[in-house]
């Protein structure tokens, strides 16, 4: 039994699997070719000693948006270049064709020419800007976006990609952040849609999820990791940059708050233990490593 990507934990995602169809293998200089800086015409990798560590300011909790952007971007690039020859089955709340985005006369070749990174980039980085998203809310859009593909069975093409994109930003946008984006907010982005095009859009976006919009946390930082497993493949690593006091102190106070917070967990369970009809008195030992 294959379980959906989208819903399960374990499941591959499908942008990864389709991006290493497509990648050459590389040598390990050319796969870490962005960890490298340049210094007087040759390569350097920064590494970490004990006076400086270098850190990227990407975590799971709380993404670049940035450079989260650019590889959901660089995942639906993958989707649309090698996606299945037979094409699955088009939906016309998709299609550019018949709902425009703009007024400006749609090429005839519209649905034979797969757009490159950048302009995937370009568009998707405009609504997140002009709507101010989050980086989370980006990978929640890649969520929903290879839910839709697989519960609907369509392929995402150069004909629609553009109208899933925006249906899974809209929706992710309403289900992540608390201050939610309405449906005519985005038509003062896209100046040429309509308000009932886009409450269209919604409507069928959600029936084709067939309503299940939940995200576990464990879907979710499968698709985080394996888009930074997708970025360190192409050249799009995260800018590693040393560890500065304020972040370190940052880094300490987060670490004595957990620390804290377990302190609490156990002494709870501890109590909970010594109340069961006090046959035994329970000691706590800590562990000692050898």
């Amino acid at each position: 039994m294959e379980y959906n990507p989208s819903d399960h934990p374990r499941a591959s995602t499908i942008f990864l699997s389709k991006s290493q169809n497509d990648v050459p293998y590389r040598n390990v200089q050319e796969k870490r070719k962005s960890l490298f800086i340049n210094n007087h015409g040759t390569f350097r990798r920064k590494y970490s000693s004990c006076s400086t560590i270098f850190l990227d300011d990407n975590t799971v909790s709380q993404p670049n948006l940035k450079y989260t952007i650019k590889c959901v971007a660089l995942a639906i690039y993958y989707h649309i270049k090698n996606r299945d020859s037979d094409g699955g089955m088009l939906l016309d709340i998709f299609d550019e064709k018949l709902h425009p985005l703009s007024k400006s006369e749609v090429p005839l070749d519209y649905d034979q020419h797969d757009p490159e990174q950048k302009q995937i980039y370009r568009f998707v980085r405009t609504l997140f800007s002009a709507a101010q998203l989050t980086a989370e809310c980006a990978i929640v859009t890649l969520v929903y976006l290879e839910r839709l593909l697989t519960y609907a069975e369509i392929d995402i093409c150069p004909g629609n990609w553009k109208r899933i994109v925006l249906g899974a930003i809209l929706l992710a946008s309403k289900v992540w952040d608390d201050q939610a984006v309405w449906n005519v907010d985005y038509c003062q982005i896209l100046k040429d849609i309509t308000v009932e095009d886009m409450n269209e859009l919604e409507r069928q976006f959600l029936e084709l999820l067939q309503f299940n919009i939940n995200v576990p946390s464990s879907v979710y930082a499968k698709y985080y990791f394996d888009l930074r497993s997708l970025s360190e493949s192409n050249n799009l690593s995260f800018p590693l940059e040393p560890l500065s006091r304020e972040k370190a102190q940052k880094l300490e106070a987060i670490s004595r708050l957990c620390d804290d917070k377990y302190k609490d967990v156990r002494r709870a369970a501890r109590k909970r233990s010594a109340s069961m009809d006090n046959l035994c008195g329970i000691r706590w030992v800590p562990a000692i490593l050898s």
